[in-house]
């Protein structure tokens, strides 16, 4: 390279040093990768030129990335109303309110709007503590429910328990998730063994069996659907939801990543026929462009008037609820829930398909548009292939396309609502070779 003035290869360096220098450093963020000067649709593009299409997102790119309706309606808030101090209130704000309202299943309808996620589980956990006047929350390990303080206790990732973070909230107990493919029942869905009763109530008895046992639990906190497109067997939260109502417990579903349509359904709970008492969203309802969460509660939850259960400054801010009246206009006009449905599915059957051709494939699941291979050093053991799926990783976004890796072993698929069969067939025809390339013992 000559290292001339516009120099990709320099400019990338330069602030990808830069980035190292002036921000604190933390995991899978600082220092960066790389640098991006464009996304648009699917498309991410480096500083570089090269192009890769995102199935990570960080969830927040249900719409794809600067969808024109979505920028537009922003252009127009921004000649408008800013801004509105949090002791009034405003049109876009109660809009948004009123559409999450009508949208959510009875008996759900109160609503607070917050800057993300992780503020919007904060304000659950307090609306929880005040309405049962306990504090004691029972969550699955692996989960993931903020950075927070008290996301991370209710989180049950490693990485944000261990000791050099300090005491985090008391309280907070921990059973094991449902994982249906590392059941040592077997996996009814491809064993064809009829024992989907035995996982539905072994599994859901390690969430009621902690409820007795504490006696004075406030919440249950979960992801209807994990992160890794781990679905939990029929009738789990049915019975996860009568065991929270047999000892006074809420349950409380967090849908910030696979809420507002990622698995088929706008609500990732209605495939399960569970309705929770708190449900919170965020990431994609600020469409891919401006922070916005929300917690949805049941309407007698409304019960801590006289405290600030969600007292943020721009809890109300008229630009970022319209970000989130433009998304579910997007959502709503462009059928992209049930696009979500017909391309999952179909995209499903593909990925099954191309699992059975590679013997490092031990596991293809998903509902929707989340979809997740889990590698294996071996199908009948079952033992994580680690080194492989970092370097399918590797492979894949060198050739084009962008995922995470959960739980060390498994390829998290998770691409925009609004991509297209061609695409997907696209981003498997990558993932394929890049499989291929690995078992047939490319370097990682």
């Amino acid at each position: 390279m000559n290292g001339g003035p516009s120099d990709p290869t320099r400019d990338t360096r330069r602030l990808v040093d830069e980035d190292a220098r002036y921000f604190l450093h933390q995991a899978a963020s600082t220092p960066g990768l790389s640098a991006v000067r464009r996304a648009e649709g699917i498309w991410v593009e480096q500083l570089d030129g090269r192009r890769f299409m995102d199935f990570h997102g960080n969830s927040v790119h249900h719409l794809g990335y600067s969808h024109p309706a979505l920028i537009a309606a922003l252009k127009a808030q921004l000649d408008d109303l800013t801004f509105s101090p949090r002791r009034f209130t405003n049109e876009v704000a109660v809009s948004l309110a009123r559409r999450l309202s009508d949208r959510a299943p009875e008996p759900l309808g109160k609503v607070l709007l917050a800057p993300s996620g992780n503020d919007a589980m904060e304000i659950a956990l307090r609306v929880a503590r005040v309405a049962t006047g306990r504090f004691k929350t029972v969550s699955f390990w692996d989960a993931y429910h903020g950075a927070g303080l008290a996301a991370s206790s209710v989180g049950g990732e490693q990485e944000y328990r261990s000791g050099r973070n300090g005491p985090l909230l008391p309280g907070a107990e921990h059973v094991a998730p449902p994982t249906c493919y590392r059941c040592p029942y077997g996996y009814p869905e491809r064993d064809g063994r009829p024992l989907l009763d035995v996982c539905r109530l072994t599994c859901a008895h390690f969430v009621r069996y902690v409820l007795e046992k504490e006696g004075d639990v406030a919440a249950v906190i979960a992801e209807p659907i994990r992160s890794n497109a781990y679905v939990p067997p029929p009738g789990f939260w049915t019975e996860v939801r009568a065991a929270c109502d047999a000892h006074g417990a809420l349950l409380v579903f967090d849908e910030v990543p696979n809420g507002l349509g990622k698995t088929g359904r706008f609500f990732a709970f209605e495939h399960f026929g569970a309705v929770p008492d708190l449900v919170v969203l965020g990431k994609a309802l600020g469409g891919g462009v401006l922070p916005l969460a929300a917690v949805i509660a049941r309407r007698d939850l409304d019960v801590a008037g006289d405290l600030s259960v969600g007292h943020y400054t721009h809890e109300k801010n008229p630009l970022l609820a319209r970000a989130g009246l433009a998304t579910l206009d997007i959502l709503e006009q462009e059928g992209l829930v049930e696009r979500a449905a017909r391309v999952g599915a179909w995209g499903l059957e593909r990925l099954r398909a191309l699992g059975r051709r590679h013997r490092s494939v031990g596991d293809v699941r998903g509902l929707g548009l989340r979809m997740a291979v889990e590698l294996v050093e071996d199908r009948s053991t079952k033992t994580p292939a680690r080194d492989a799926a970092r370097a399918v990783a590797k492979l894949a976004f060198e050739r084009g396309l962008s995922f995470t890796v959960s739980g060390d072993s498994v390829l998290v698929l998770s691409p925009p609502l609004v991509i297209t069969e061609e695409e997907l067939d696209q981003a498997f025809a990558i993932l394929d070779a890049c499989l291929g390339a690995v078992e047939a013992g490319a370097p990682a």
